[in-house]
C-alpha cells in the first residue's frame, strides 16, 4: 500500500443498525472505531447478541494501535468483551471518555477481561499521535447519554472525520453542547472523508432536545395515582437523571430495577454524571414498602428482553414488585430493528394487567439521540467534505442521505454507498472503493462466541416449528431386533397425542421387528427408525418433527 494511503473498511454497522465497527488502516498503522452488538431477531432463536466478525483484525493484529469508542452505548462497545479475547496478548489500548471507560470495566469486570486491556481516558480537545501515521483528535458531540466524542483523525491522504451517534441539541441535560467551533475549524482545515451518522435521516426537521421530554414526565407524574415505573435503556443516563429530578419535584422516591441499570447508574454517579436529588434515589426494596402514590421505578426492558425487569413485571414474575390497577408503566424508549415484536408483547401484557400504559405512540417520551435532516445538513455545512459515506444506516438512510448531500455540491461519485467489508481507499483529493475484506456476523450464544451456525440455527426452528419425538428403544445386540415396545416422548409436536403415539410406536416395531435384513447396526437402525416413523407421521399430520432414535443394544 502506498504511504499516502488510507483505507477505511467497515466491519459492522454499515447497511445496518447495530454491531458498528470500522477500522482505519495505514501503511504502518491500524486502529479500530467502535466495538459494538446487534440485537437478534427472532428468527435467530436463543441467541443472544450478534458481534461483527473480526477475522481481519486477527490477519492484522500487528499494526493495531487501538480501540477508539465514541460512547457507552451497546451498539458501539457491547461487542469489546466478545472481540478482545479474539485478540490475545499484550493489552489493547482502549481510548474513550471517563464515562464510557466507566462502563466498558463494568462489562469487563462482569467477563474477567480486566487484564486484558489498557484503559486510556481521551477528553474533547485532546490531540493524540497513534503509531507513525495517525493523529486523532476527540470532538464532543450531543447524543442520549453523556460524554460523547466522534473523531478526527489526521492520516497520510488527509483528514477523515467519524462523527459517530449525533444531535445538535441546544438544551442536553448536561448542559455540554456539540463541539461546533471543533467542526467548523476541520471545515476549514479540509476534510477529506465524512464517515456520517445516517440513523435518522428519513424525519425532516431537527430532533427535539432531550429537554422536551421533562413536561410530558411532569403530566405523568401530576395525574398518576399509583406508583410509576419508567423503562428505558440501562446506559441511558440522562434520562434516568431526568426521572430523578422530576420525582423529586413531586416527592416521590426513586428505585432502580435490573442489574445492568444499578451497574451503570453506580458509575456515572461514581464519576460525577449522575446526580441524584437529595433523598430521592433508594433500593428498590425499600421503594416497593412506601405508599403506592410515593413510589417511583426506573427499569431495565425497553426493548422487550425476555429476562429483563419489565417483562418479568408484564408477566406478573418479578419477585417484588407486582403490578396492580391504578400503576403507570412509561416506556421511555423505542424498540430497535428486530425488537418490534417483543416490545409490543410486552406493551399488550402491561394493559392485561391492568396498567396505565404511556409510549410513544400516545405521548412524546422519548426523543431520539440521532439527529434528523436538518442537523446532517448542518453537520456537512460546517464540515464540507470532499468525499461523504453515510453509515450508522440501512441502505435506505444510505441512499436518502446522498440526496441530501446533492444540495452541497457532492456528486454520485462524491458519496460512497458502502456495505460491510468494502475497502473505501482514500488518497490526497480522491477517495474510491477497492477490494472487499472478510465480513459477516458472529452470533453469541450464552459463553459461546461463533460456536453458533447455520445448521444450528436450522435445527432451533425444526425444533420450534414441528417439535421433537424421542424414540427410547432396546434391540438384541446380534440381531438387531427389538426386545421390548420402544417409549415414543414428545415436546412440542401435538397436545393430546397418545393415541397416535400409540399407533407410532407399532410403526417401529414393524419397521424393525422381522425380515433377513435387520442389523445391529447403530446408523442402520436409526435410519430405519427415522424414515418409517417420519413417513408415519407426515402422513397422519402433515408435520415434520425432529426424530432422535436412543437405542440401547443389549
Amino acid at each position: 500500500m502506498p504511504q499516502d494511503r488510507v483505507k477505511v473498511i467497515p466491519l459492522g454497522g454499515v447497511g445496518e443498525i447495530g454491531k458498528n465497527l470500522a477500522v482505519v488502516e495505514t501503511t504502518d498503522d491500524l486502529i479500530v472505531v467502535d466495538s459494538g452488538v446487534q440485537f437478534p431477531g427472532e428468527e435467530l432463536l436463543g441467541v443472544d447478541l450478534v458481534i461483527p466478525d473480526v477475522t481481519y483484525l486477527k490477519e492484522n493484529r500487528q499494526k493495531l494501535r487501538g480501540i477508539f469508542i465514541t460512547h457507552g452505548h451497546e451498539d458501539h462497545v457491547g461487542g469489546l468483551p466478545y472481540v478482545i479475547p479474539q485478540l490475545g496478548e499484550p493489552p489493547i489500548p482502549i481510548y474513550a471518555t471517563r464515562l464510557t471507560h466507566g462502563l466498558i470495566e463494568v462489562k469487563m469486570r462482569e467477563h474477567r477481561l480486566t487484564e486484558a486491556y489498557q484503559q486510556l481516558v481521551v477528553q474533547p480537545g485532546d490531540c493524540l499521535p497513534i503509531g507513525a501515521s495517525l493523529t486523532v483528535e476527540p470532538f464532543r458531540v450531543t447524543h442520549s447519554i453523556p460524554d460523547c466524542v466522534g473523531f478526527g483523525i489526521t492520516t497520510p491522504a488527509g483528514l477523515i472525520v467519524f462523527t459517530g451517534d449525533f444531535k445538535f441539541d441546544y438544551t442536553p441535560v448536561d448542559g455540554r453542547l456539540s463541539d461546533f467551533g471543533k467542526l467548523a475549524e476541520f471545515g476549514e482545515r479540509g476534510v477529506l472523508a465524512l464517515f456520517c451518522d445516517s440513523t435518522r435521516v428519513e424525519s425532516p426537521g431537527f430532533t427535539p432536545s432531550e429537554r422536551t421530554l421533562d413536561s410530558s414526565f411532569d403530566k405523568i407524574f401530576s395525574t398518576a395515582q399509583g406508583r410509576i415505573i419508567v423503562t428505558t435503556f440501562a446506559s441511558n443516563i440522562s434520562r434516568v437523571q431526568q426521572i430523578l429530578d422530576t420525582a423529586y419535584r413531586f416527592n416521590r422516591r426513586v428505585g432502580l430495577v435490573g442489574r445492568s441499570l444499578e451497574s451503570n447508574a453506580s458509575v456515572a454517579r461514581e464519576l460525577g454524571y449522575l446526580e441524584p436529588p437529595e433523598a430521592t434515589l433508594f433500593r428498590a426494596d425499600e421503594v416497593n414498602r412506601l405508599p403506592m402514590h410515593d413510589a417511583v421505578f426506573i427499569t431495565t426492558g425497553s426493548q422487550g428482553e425476555p429476562t429483563s425487569a419489565l417483562t418479568r413485571i408484564a408477566n406478573n414474575d418479578h419477585r417484588f414488585i407486582k403490578l396492580t390497577v391504578g400503576d403507570t408503566v412509561v416506556l421511555s424508549g423505542t424498540p430497535v430493528p428486530g425488537n418490534e415484536i417483543a416490545v409490543d408483547r410486552t406493551i399488550n401484557n402491561l394493559f392485561k394487567r391492568g396498567a396505565e400504559v404511556v409510549y410513544n405512540a400516545l405521548m412524546r417520551v422519548h426523543v431520539s439521540g440521532h439527529g434528523a435532516q436538518e442537523e446532517l445538513k448542518l453537520m456537512l455545512s460546517l464540515i464540507r467534505p470532499r468525499f461523504l459515506v453515510p453509515v450508522h444506516g440501512e441502505p435506505r438512510q444510505q441512499i436518502l442521505f446522498r440526496r441530501i448531500a446533492y444540495d452541497f455540491g457532492l456528486t454520485d461519485g462524491d458519496i460512497l454507498i458502502i456495505e460491510n467489508g468494502d475497502a473505501v481507499e482514500l488518497e490526497p483529493g480522491r477517495a474510491w472503493i477497492g477490494n472487499k475484506v472478510t465480513a459477516g456476523r458472529v452470533l453469541v450464544d450464552g459463553l459461546t462466541v461463533g460456536d453458533v451456525g447455520h445448521v444450528v440455527l436450522r435445527d432451533r426452528r425444526h425444533l420450534a416449528q414441528d417439535g421433537l419425538l424421542m424414540v427410547s428403544l432396546v434391540v438384541d445386540k446380534e440381531t438387531g431386533h427389538p426386545l421390548a415396545v420402544p417409549e415414543i416422548v414428545q415436546r412440542g409436536f401435538l397436545h393430546e397425542p397418545e393415541q397416535l403415539l400409540e399407533r407410532a410406536r407399532n410403526v417401529v416395531m414393524e419397521a424393525l421387528d422381522g425380515g433377513p435384513n435387520v442389523t445391529a447396526e447403530h446408523g442402520l437402525l436409526n435410519q430405519k427408525i427415522r424414515a418409517s416413523l417420519g413417513k408415519f407421521v407426515y402422513e397422519s399430520t402433515r408435520r415434520r418433527p425432529m426424530i432422535l432414535p436412543v437405542v440401547t443394544e443389549v
